[in-house]
């Protein structure tokens, strides 16, 4: 077997090797982004989806397993996918009323934090990729920021341990980034009014949403955090204080009531004034620290996204302070030096690959990545270059699992959680992934208000040595990796990203490599089970199939032959939920939702 694997492993490697292309063009000016908007969508009439969706329907069957038929969609003029139909559905209702793709993701980012409260909403942040109709790449950056008064021994107990304060309470959250991010995107890229786009998340907000079982689940794990916050009893519990059920409605008037005061008074109205106090007051009264000159000091950041190519694509993604973006560049590029797609999918052989490559990658990111703000020797240009990757490509022993440290980038030198996607026909293209963190960020609600507080504060390390460590006014290191793939002319091919933590960017990967290396179905390439290594020994995990998708299990005799390539012991774990977007050869767009959350796409005709 090890014979045949090594002969294999060595036939595919590529001989030769294509240098790095590199990106010169500066980000815009505030005055150039305030002249850009993109194209709008043409108008359509909508046509709201009735009956046929609900907590037991579309989304899970009569014996629990999750639906993977009908989450996809397609449309002539638009689409729009996330994580809960519901929102998608906003998206395309916000196009049909001739908004734009940005129009449409702000909207629906607005709506998540209402119906997917427990992944994000406005006390967290975010990142956003965009593509523009006139070939313009921007990316846009939202992520919570270390109030000042942040120290890192604040987070750490005499013996310099972790003292459990990045995670609940008062003390584990940044100072939140979504509102100046998704009011950001809208006067810089959009077309429409604030009251347009936010109608529907304070309909959502005062008219209420039904629980789904994935919903369900998320407020029943956080049964003993709401113990300790009343404030988040009285929206997620009953009369009788129990967690609300399947088929329950939820409303949140304490939020609607925060939607409307943004509405009507834009940035101001939430990071200055009433709410503003109410954010200081609750984190103040459970060990919080962040001030009102933190929040009315919060800026929004536009980076030069990293990009490079994969067997011809474009890929455009995520730079500091995510690693997403840099590391995916830097798998798919470690990948490009083997014929993938002459391996079967989660054959021992595939697995092996995947994993070595994922282990070289996150030895890296562990090194290396942090906030540039902080960190600004990060090495991004050797990180995602091709020589690089090569150099990281050879060190993989066809055989046999090793353990990786991480290179030398320099020498090559010339960062629970929700994604959607929105696009149109123009060519407009927006990728966001935003969060709160863990499952209902640090537990606490703002009082009066009824949005969730994020727990960013455990993105950062407790290691006073780490480049990640805790800093005042610092963005803890990211997964998140909303991306955009154009085709070898320049037009676009897929929008996508990912819930997942640090899994985020192996599995965005593995869509990517499935697609292009396996000419799958994207719905297919994302239902198909995923793997991962983050690195270190015995860490090698793989997802249980979806039904329906039972021929790409990793069987038995797979991990047998795993465990004797020294992977050591090899784990079941949950996947992401990604939502991606095709723009497919007839001109017209497929969307589709990934089952293991509540989505599905919407399209505009």
């Amino acid at each position: 077997m090890k014979k045949l694997l090594s002969l294999f492993l060595a036939t595919v490697m590529m001989l030769s090797l294509v240098a790095c292309g590199k990106n010169n063009d500066a980000p815009p000016s505030d005055d150039q982004q305030d002249q850009h908007t993109l194209g709008r969508a043409t108008p359509y009439v909508f046509a709201r989806m009735d009956g046929g969706h609900g907590p037991d329907g579309i989304t899970v069957d009569a014996d629990g397993n999750r639906i993977t038929t009908g989450r996809d969609a397609t449309g002539t003029k638009a689409m729009a996918t996330a994580s809960k139909y519901e929102v998608s559905q906003v998206g395309a209702e916000i196009m049909s009323k001739g908004g734009n793709a940005v129009d449409a993701a702000v909207a629906m980012g607005f709506a998540l934090g209402v119906c997917e409260p427990f992944t994000s909403g406005l006390g967290g942040g975010g990142l956003a990729t965009i593509h523009t109709a006139d070939g313009q790449d921007f990316f846009i950056d939202f992520r919570e920021i270390a109030p000042a008064a942040a120290t890192l021994d604040l987070y750490v107990d005499e013996a310099g341990e972790d003292n459990g304060n990045t995670r609940s309470g008062g003390l584990a959250s940044g100072i939140p980034g979504e509102v100046a991010g998704l009011l950001y995107l809208l006067e810089h890229y959009g077309t429409m009014s604030r009251q347009e786009v936010m109608a529907p998340a304070i309909r959502i907000a005062t008219e209420g949403f039904t629980v789904s079982q994935y919903c369900a689940n998320a407020i029943s794990d956080a049964y003993e955090k709401a113990t300790e916050f009343p404030e988040m009893q009285k929206v997620y519990w009953t009369e009788d204080g129990l967690p609300y059920e399947v088929g329950d409605v939820i409303t949140n008037p304490d939020l609607a009531k925060a939607l409307q005061k943004i509405s009507d008074e834009g940035r101001d109205g939430f990071y200055k004034g009433e709410i503003a106090q109410a954010l200081v007051d609750t984190l103040a009264k459970y060990g919080g620290v962040m001030t009102l000159d933190d929040l009315a000091g919060y800026e929004v950041q536009v980076h030069e996204p990293v990009t490079s190519t994969y067997r011809g694509y474009k890929i455009i993604s995520s730079p500091p302070p995510s690693s997403g973006g840099t590391h995916l560049i830097e798998i798919l590029n470690i990948l490009e030096n083997y014929d993938v797609g002459a391996l079967e999918i989660n054959s021992p052989e595939y697995i092996h690959l995947f994993a070595e490559t994922f282990k070289l990658s996150y030895s890296d990111r562990a090194q290396y990545m942090a906030d540039t703000n902080f960190a600004p020797d990060v090495p991004l240009k050797g990180l995602t270059s091709k020589d690089y990757a090569a150099e990281r490509a050879a060190l993989i022993d066809p055989d046999k699992a090793q353990e990786f440290f991480y290179g030398d980038p320099t020498l090559f030198e010339h960062t629970d959680t929700t994604h959607y996607s929105v696009a149109d026909v123009e060519g407009n293209c927006v990728a966001i992934t935003k969060t709160i963190n863990y499952y209902f960020g640090s537990g606490v609600m703002v009082d009066g208000y009824g949005f969730m507080m994020n727990n960013e504060m455990d993105d950062f390390s407790t290691n006073p040595e780490s480049v990640n460590k805790i800093e005042p006014g610092k963005k803890p290191l990211s997964s998140m990796s909303p991306t955009v793939v154009l085709h070898e002319d320049g037009t676009p091919f897929m929008v996508l990203g990912t819930p997942g933590g640090a899994r985020i960017f192996a599995s965005v990967a593995q869509v990517i490599s499935r697609v292009i290396d396996h000419k799958m179905s994207l719905h297919d390439a994302i239902c198909v089970p995923k793997i991962w290594n983050n690195g270190g020994a015995n860490n090698l995990q793989y997802e249980n199939p979806l039904k329906g998708y039972e021929q790409y299990a990793v069987t038995q005799e797979t991990l047998d032959k795993l465990v004797e390539m020294d992977h050591g012991e090899i784990k079941t774990a949950a996947s992401g939920a990604v939502q991606a977007i095709e723009f497919l050869q007839d001109g017209t767009l497929y969307g589709t939702a990934d089952p293991r959350q509540d989505g599905k796409a919407v399209g505009v005709n």
